[in-house]
């Protein structure tokens, strides 16, 4: 399953939210591949979507929930990825 939180993260004059995948790297990036959301999107776990991509991805089966809830999906199915764990050569851009 999808899920995407309110879009509140400001960052480059915009607002974005967090998608995430409760079942794996794979079915996020296909669904974000899906809702044109570019892979320099993807941070770790989740992509950061704007604000205008959010409705389209609730439109094409995530589902909305809090950012405590993407987080606690997240450990639930062993996907999350915690910035300290992650690789540390500056390889992941992130849009924050």
């Amino acid at each position: 399953m999808l899920y995407i939180d309110t879009p509140r993260w400001p960052a480059h004059g915009r607002f974005w939210a967090h998608l995430i995948s409760d079942v794996s790297a794979a079915e996020l990036h296909a669904f974000a591949e899906l809702l044109g959301a570019p892979r320099r999107g993807f941070e770790r776990d989740h992509y950061d979507v704007p604000a205008e991509m959010a409705q389209r991805a609730v439109w094409l089966g995530a589902e909305r929930v809090t950012g405590k809830e993407i987080v606690a999906r997240l450990k639930a199915a062993g996907l999350r990825r915690p910035r300290h764990l992650s690789d540390s050569t500056g390889a992941s851009k992130t849009v924050k």
